[in-house]
C-alpha cells in the first residue's frame, strides 16, 4: 500500500508530461525471433470475433495523461495484450511486468481480462450453436466420404463406427422417415435416406444383400428395424406336456420342486409351458426322460393346432423327424387312428424313433419315402401335414449362419421342392380332407407363392384354421397378385408375437384330380363342381347350343339325318362294318357261344 500511495503521489500533473524518463525503447522480440512493435494489435485466431483498433496510440500517451482514464466503452478496445499462443502470452506478460506504473499494469491486466472473457463467451456461444445444429446422417456421410477418397461406397463410412454410433443415427434417419416432410433436408430425396439406412443395417446387423433386401420390401423401415432387433434376441424355452403320461398341473409342481422356474405359457394353449429359468438341465430330468414332456418351442404347436387332428382319424405326418410335431397329432388321437410318420432322411428316422418310443405313442407307423411321391404309395388320408422343408429364415436367432448363407438361388430350390411336396400330399389326400402347410421361414416364395401354385393346379381351397393371433397372408406384394382367400393363412413374426418366423395355411380338398389346362389367373377362386354344374345348365349355353344344332342343320341340308340335343352327347357314335349288321349279329352269336361253353 506504501508503493501505491507513493505512485499515486508522484504523478505527472501537465498534460501529456510523464514522470518516467523519456527513453526510446526497441521493439521487443520474441522467442522465436519475431519483431512485436508495440501497439500493434494481435489477431485472435480461436475466435471469428472482430475488435474494432483504435489507432496507432503509445501506451504513454494514454495512460500517463493528467484526465483520468476513462474505461466506460470497452467495447471500442484494441485488446492488444492478448495473444494466440504461449509464446506470446509470456511475451506480454513480461511487457506487463516491466511497467513501473501500477495503475498501467492494473488497466493492462483487466483489459486482458476482459478480452479473454469475451473471447470464452465467443467460443462457447459458437459452441452451442454448433451442438444445436445437428448434423444429419447425410452431411456425416459425405465428410467421410471426403475424407476416404473418391469412388467409395457408402458401407465404408459404417465400418468406421461402433454399434452404438450405428443404432443412433439408424434412429435418426427412422425419425427423419418418420415425417418426411419437416424434417428432411433441402433438396434431400426419401432414396437418399433409404441408401444410407441399408447401409447401416448392413453393417450393424451383418445380412447379406439379398436377405436384406427381402427383409426392406416386407416391411416399412421402422418396423424393420425391429424385425432385425427381435431376430437378434433368443426366443423363449417352451416344453410341451405330454398328456398320454403326465397332466401339465402336476408337472409344473413336480419340476418346481427340482428347481425350474416355470409357467403356463399363454391361454391359446393347454399343454405349454415357459421355463424361465432353471438350476438342472431341461432334457437331463428323470421327467424329460420318462416322456412327461417334450423340449419343443412355441411357434411348432401352431401347425398341429391348425391340422385339429381327431380321434379314430388315418393321419399323415409327411416331413416328421424329429417328432415334435408327430408326437403332439398323437396326443390329440389319443392314440387312436392310425398316424404315419414319414421323413426322406433315414439318419433323422433314428431321433423320430426314440421320441416316439420315450412319449409312448402307440398308433404310429413310421416310414422312410420320399415325400414326393407319397401319394403312389399310399392315400385317402383324413388329414395331412407337411411342414415342409425350407431356408429357415425365420429361425435366425437360433442359427446365425442364415444371415449370409441364403441366396435367391437357394430360395428358388427350396419352393420348387415345396410345390412338388404339397402337390403330392393333395393327392395323397382324401376328398373333403385338410392339408396343412407349414414353413419356418418368412419369405413369400416359400409361403404365399407356393400356396398360389397349388391353388391354380389342384381343386383346394383355404380354410379358416382357428388360430387365436397371427397376421394374414398377404394377397399383393411388389409386383405379385396372389388368391384373395389366402389372407385366410396366418404369418408370425419375431417382432410381433415373440415367436420364430413361421407360416401356416390350410387347405381343404374339393374333388381328385388336376386342373388340366385351365389354369386359373392369379386372384382367381377355383370352381366347385355345384357351380360347374350350374354354369353349364345356364339359359345361355342352352342357346347357344340350340344355335349350333340351327347352323348344323343348315349345313347337312343334302339329306343327311338332322342332329339333336341328345346326338350331341353321345362322345362317339358306333362304328358300321362294311357288311352291315350281319358281323354285329355274328359278333354277338359268338359271344353268346362263348358264354354256354
Amino acid at each position: 500500500s506504501h508503493m501505491v500511495q507513493k505512485s499515486l503521489l508522484e504523478k505527472p500533473t501537465k498534460k501529456g508530461a510523464s514522470s518516467k524518463k523519456d527513453v526510446k525503447k526497441e521493439p521487443k522480440k520474441s522467442k522465436k525471433g519475431e519483431m512485436v512493435p508495440k501497439g500493434s494489435t494481435m489477431k485472435l485466431k480461436k475466435s471469428k470475433v472482430a475488435y474494432e483498433e483504435v489507432g496507432d496510440v503509445e501506451d504513454d500517451e494514454v495512460f500517463h495523461s493528467e484526465e483520468p482514464y476513462d474505461s466506460g466503452d470497452d467495447e471500442g478496445i484494441a485488446f492488444e495484450d492478448v495473444s494466440s499462443n504461449e509464446d506470446n502470452d509470456a511475451i506480454f506478460d513480461e511487457d506487463i511486468n516491466e511497467d513501473d506504473d501500477f495503475e498501467v499494469k492494473a488497466e493492462k491486466h483487466r483489459r486482458r481480462l476482459l478480452a479473454e472473457g469475451r473471447l470464452a463467451a465467443a467460443e462457447a456461444k459458437k459452441d452451442i450453436e454448433e451442438r444445436n445444429v445437428k448434423p444429419t446422417p447425410l452431411h456425416d456421410l459425405e465428410e467421410a466420404d471426403g475424407e476416404e477418397g473418391e469412388g467409395e461406397e457408402a458401407r465404408g463410412l459404417a465400418n468406421t463406427h461402433s454399434s452404438d454410433e450405428l443404432t443412433e443415427r439408424i434412429k435418426e434417419v427412422l425419425r427423419v422417415l418418420g415425417n418426411f416432410s419437416d424434417e428432411r433436408e433441402e433438396g434431400r430425396t426419401r432414396d437418399e435416406y433409404l441408401a444410407v439406412l441399408r447401409s447401416d443395417f448392413l453393417s450393424l446387423f451383418e445380412y447379406n444383400e439379398f436377405m436384406l433386401d427381402c427383409i426392406l420390401d416386407m416391411f416399412p423401415p421402422q418396423e424393420a428395424f425391429e424385425f432385425l432387433e427381435a431376430m437378434e434376441k433368443p426366443r423363449p424355452t417352451t416344453i410341451r406336456t405330454n398328456t398320454i403320461k403326465a397332466k401339465r398341473r402336476d408337472l409344473v409342481q413336480t419340476l418346481t420342486k427340482r428347481g425350474m422356474n416355470i409357467e403356463p405359457l399363454e391361454k391359446w394353449s393347454k399343454v405349454g409351458l415357459q421355463v424361465f429359468e432353471s438350476n438342472v438341465p431341461i432334457a437331463g430330468t428323470v421327467e424329460y426322460l420318462a416322456g412327461h414332456y417334450m423340449l419343443q418351442s412355441a411357434v411348432s404347436f401352431l401347425p398341429v393346432m391348425a391340422l385339429a387332428p381327431q380321434e379314430h382319424e388315418r393321419v399323415l405326418d409327411m416331413s416328421a423327424a424329429p417328432g415334435g410335431k408327430t408326437t403332439y397329432i398323437a396326443q390329440l388321437m389319443k392314440n387312436t387312428g392310425v398316424l404315419f410318420a414319414n421323413d426322406v432322411s433315414e439318419p433323422r428316422i433314428k431321433s423320430l424313433n426314440a421320441n416316439l418310443q420315450r412319449l409312448g405313442v402307440t398308433n404310429c407307423i413310421v416310414t422312410n419315402y420320399d415325400g414326393t411321391g407319397y401319394e403312389k404309395i399310399m392315400r385317402n388320408f383324413d388329414r395331412i401335414l407337411l411342414d415342409a422343408p425350407c431356408t429357415g429364415s425365420g429361425i435366425i436367432s437360433r442359427d446365425k449362419s442364415i444371415k449370409t448363407s441364403k441366396q435367391h438361388d437357394d430360395v428358388q430350390r427350396a419352393s420348387q421342392l415345396q410345390r412338388t411336396l404339397l402337390l403330392s400330399a393333395i393327392d395323397a389326400c382324401k376328398v373333403g380332407g385338410y392339408v396343412v402347410y407349414s414353413t419356418c421361414s418368412f419369405l413369400v416364395d416359400e409361403d404365399e407363392a407356393v400356396v398360389d401354385y397349388v391353388l391354380r393346379r389342384r381343386h383346394v381351397e383355404i380354410v379358416e384354421m382357428g388360430l387365436p393371433f397371427g397376421r394374414p397372408g398377404f394377397t399383393k406384394f411388389r409386383h405379385a397378385r396372389y388368391h384373395p382367400s389366402i389372407q385366410m393363412s396366418r404369418r408370425f413374426f419375431p417382432h410381433v408375437h415373440n415367436m420364430d418366423g413361421f407360416y401356416v395355411c390350410k387347405l381343404k380338398k374339393l374333388q381328385d384330380g388336376s386342373m388340366g389346362g385351365e389354369e386359373r389367373r392369379p386372384g382367381s377362386a377355383p370352381v366347385a363342381p355345384k357351380q360347374k354344374a350350374a354354369v353349364v345348365n345356364s339359359d345361355a349355353v342352352q342357346k347357344a347350343k340350340n344355335a349350333l344344332l340351327k347352323k348344323r342343320a343348315q349345313d347337312n341340308a343334302d339329306g343327311q339325318p338332322e342332329l339333336t340335343l341328345k346326338a350331341l352327347k353321345t362322345s362317339v357314335p358306333p362304328k358300321r362294318s362294311r357288311s352291315g349288321d350281319s358281323s354285329a349279329v355274328k359278333a354277338s352269336g359268338k359271344s353268346k357261344g362263348r358264354k354256354k361253353a
